[in-house]
């Protein structure tokens, strides 16, 4: 066995939500071309349908579940499908979630609450779900990978409420590992900047992506595939000696401070 061996993960199977696109697509991808059998869920099942194309063309087996994964017992759910389907669950990749940047005097307790539903209690509601039917597969290199973001470690205007859930995710993961050592590992990534869907607003401003990108030590913005890399490393024996850790893949980048437009309401 070669040093690149342990980055496969023949023959185990993946559940990777929020996968129709962006990060959660080339995370499944990548699982697949390394060999995983993969579960994928998010919204839109056309979305859902093109990845599971590109699964299917690496041999892989997928199962498509279009779900409203906010519904916690829709998300829960993914785990008995997954067993039932495939057989076994090695790897889940919690990668739901996301909130928009809202002003301060404008973050209502209600939406405060309805960020951290979204992108801490799915996360729970899975990988708890998930859990003894990943006991079950008995051979010790089972992984939870959660997808933070670097705003759960810095701090900017407007993320008031995206910041403190995604934060509560990365210290949800330290705890989880934790609580499931050591049979389960239970790791996570800060991710930066990273051209997807959710960047588009800012790839139509010349001004704000050049900012964006000179803020940014590596002087780009990322790639879903160096998510899905890093992903892959954490889901693998590669990572077999890591947990309660969060890897910051996001160019280098130490504090954002970019200019959205939110209001200074201290101003004045």
């Amino acid at each position: 066995m070669t040093i690149l061996d342990s980055f496969a993960v023949p023959g185990q199977v993946a559940i990777v939500t929020g996968a129709g696109r962006g990060l959660g697509a080339a995370t499944a991808v990548a699982l697949a071309e390394a060999g995983s059998d993969v579960l994928i869920s998010a919204r839109t099942a056309d979305q859902l349908a093109e990845v599971a194309a590109r699964i299917e063309a690496v041999g892989r087996r997928v199962v498509v579940v279009p779900a409203d994964l906010s519904d916690l017992d829709a998300v829960a759910g993914l785990a008995q499908t997954a067993y039932d389907e495939l057989g076994r669950i090695d790897t889940v990749v919690n990668n739901v979630g996301g909130t928009f940047p809202r002003g301060f005097l404008e973050t209502s307790p209600r939406f405060l609450t309805e960020a951290f539903s979204f992108n801490v209690a799915t996360a729970h509601a899975l990988t708890r779900a998930a859990v003894p039917l990943m006991l079950k597969s008995g051979d010790g290199q089972q992984s939870v990978v959660t997808i933070s973001s670097m705003m759960g470690r810095t701090a900017d205007r407007g993320y008031v409420a995206y910041g403190t859930a995604k934060a509560a995710l990365a210290h949800w993961t330290r705890l989880a590992a934790v609580d499931l050592a050591p049979r389960i590992r239970v790791n996570g990534i800060y991710v930066g900047s990273i051209m997807t869907s959710a960047l588009e607003f800012v790839a139509g401003q010349p001004e704000m992506m050049n900012q964006m990108e000179t803020k940014t030590p590596l002087g780009r913005v990322g790639d879903p595939d160096d998510i899905a890399a890093a992903v892959l490393y954490l889901a693998s024996a590669a990572g077999k000696y890591v947990t309660g850790k969060l890897l910051e893949v996001d160019g280098g980048i130490q504090q954002p401070n970019l200019d959205l437009g939110m209001p200074d309401i201290t101003a004045g």
